[in-house]
């Protein structure tokens, strides 16, 4: 019978110390994954994968968005925002309209990558 508060540990005992090192050796710089931690962060919120998901099918401005979603303009603008600060969308102007649309085949990659996941 196993000790229930038994905890499995390492007291800094390197085991593999060539696996390690080898693992050491290729991750990346510290600043680099938190900036990855706060892309994928980006994605917890449903109204922002919408947004994306609706701009992966086409080109759109903030007022098309918000009655696509149901929502405010001033709640999609906030979100598209945040999306824009990541470089997950860009906008171009045609006169006062300005429109969205993601902001390269990365961000679809992810997408897809990701939602290939959820449904497997």
């Amino acid at each position: 019978m196993i000790d229930s508060n038994f905890v499995e540990r390492c007291d800094n005992v390197v085991i593999h110390e060539d696996v390690v090192n080898k693992v050491r050796d290729q991750m990346p710089e510290a600043e680099h994954l938190y900036d990855l931690a706060d892309l994928f962060k980006v994605f917890s919120d449903t109204t922002r994968v919408q947004i994306l998901y609706a701009l992966d099918l086409s080109e759109m401005c903030v007022c098309d968005i918000a009655n696509l979603l149901n929502m405010t303009q001033s709640a999609i603008s906030h979100q598209l925002r945040i999306l824009k600060q990541v470089s997950l969308v860009k906008n171009r102007r045609d006169g006062r309209v300005v429109y969205y649309s993601l902001a390269d085949d990365h961000v679809k990659k992810i997408l897809d990558q990701g939602f290939a996941h959820v449904i497997e």
